[in-house]
């Protein structure tokens, strides 16, 4: 099991990078933020070795399907061969209210976006003439000016970002990887997010080995009591984020817990933001995001994803200390390489 961790910063992107691959870090993503999702990969693509790297993810729907595959593309030959294209849908109010853009039918509109991606990936790869007609997107036009022409290290890797069954069998039946997205339980994941990948596999027709599977996870990690009191805080602000959104209840409703939202919600709408994290108790951590030492922590990730997933991705919304990090990374490598 490989796992991945933030990217941060911008500036300081090729820095953090080299950091990371010196820890024994697999892989570093980025995400939608105050920066644009692509720009510190490209920085951190000529700092690198053996980083991989992805968006996890960019927001799709206000892109445009030849914008992406250029970036994409780009960042691939940049990386050499090492990047992911990670896209993502977020939710109604974002893509409408903030960028403006439609969002109407999400499924259907991300199952047409990786059609026309891979259309305008073949023609590079192939020089077969371009012609995607869809109900959204529609590219009959590649001159050989606007043509890079073929990767020496192929297309891209495409995957999706979901929570919902929906999303994840759409990613499991057309993408090469899907991202579990990481506010998410034990009792989410083997319950909802599995069963809807596996049937996104049989629709697909699809064998398991054919996707990559990340399974993330809020991460609050210490190795003394100052350090896990400031992951502690981080956390609690970002699990009482992520469940005062309608579009997370399910996995409250897992848990129980589904009241919780309405009342996040309802503290939200009216600016007590203050207010939130003191509503997310001790079990509520423990069950949202994987809390403890490093040793602690990767047991946690063990338990929860099993054989289930093939990478991890670490969401720390604080910062962690490198040499937290380091000894995590020795123990995820000493953990996930015991026996089931």
């Amino acid at each position: 099991m490989k796992f991945d961790t933030m990217l941060a910063g911008l500036e300081d992107a090729p820095a953090h990078a080299r950091r990371l691959e010196q820890l024994g870090v697999d892989g570093a993503f980025t995400f939608e933020g105050p920066h644009d999702v692509f720009t510190p990969l490209i920085l951190a693509a000529g700092a690198t070795t053996t980083l991989e790297l992805a968006t996890n993810v960019a927001i799709a729907f206000p892109r445009n399907p030849v914008q992406l595959a250029h970036q994409a593309y780009d960042l691939q030959l940049l990386s050499g061969g090492r990047f992911t294209l990670g896209l993502g849908s977020q939710i109604r109010a974002q893509v409408e209210k903030r960028y403006g853009a439609s969002f109407d039918r999400p499924v259907a509109r991300m199952r047409e976006m990786v059609g026309a991606l891979r259309a305008i990936f073949a023609t590079w790869q192939t020089q077969e003439p371009l012609d995607f007609r869809g109900e959204f997107w529609s590219h009959t036009l590649m001159p050989p000016l606007f043509n890079p022409g073929p990767n020496p290290y192929g297309p891209p890797p495409i995957g999706l970002g979901g929570l919902g069954p929906q999303m994840l069998r759409l990613a499991a039946e057309v993408g090469d990887a899907v991202f579990v997205m990481p506010f998410n339980s034990a009792a989410h994941f083997v319950g909802r997010s599995l069963p809807a990948i596996e049937e996104g596999l049989a629709r697909g027709g699809r064998d398991r080995s054919s996707l990559a599977v990340t399974g993330e996870v809020i991460v609050c990690c210490g190795r003394n009591e100052e350090e896990m009191e400031a992951a502690r805080i981080a956390a609690r602000w970002l699990v009482a984020f992520y469940a005062s959104t309608p579009a997370y209840r399910p996995v409250l409703e897992c848990e129980g817990w589904e009241a919780l939202q309405l009342e996040l919600n309802a503290l939200s709408k009216s600016g007590r933001w203050e207010e939130m994290p003191g509503l997310i108790d001790d079990a509520m951590l423990a069950a949202l995001a994987a809390v403890g030492s490093p040793r602690e922590v990767a047991v946690d990730i063990a338990d929860r994803f099993g054989g289930h997933v093939d990478r991890v991705g670490f969401y720390t919304p604080y910062l962690i200390s490198e040499e937290t990090l380091a000894e995590l990374a020795g123990e995820m490598a000493s953990v996930t390489q015991r026996e089931p």
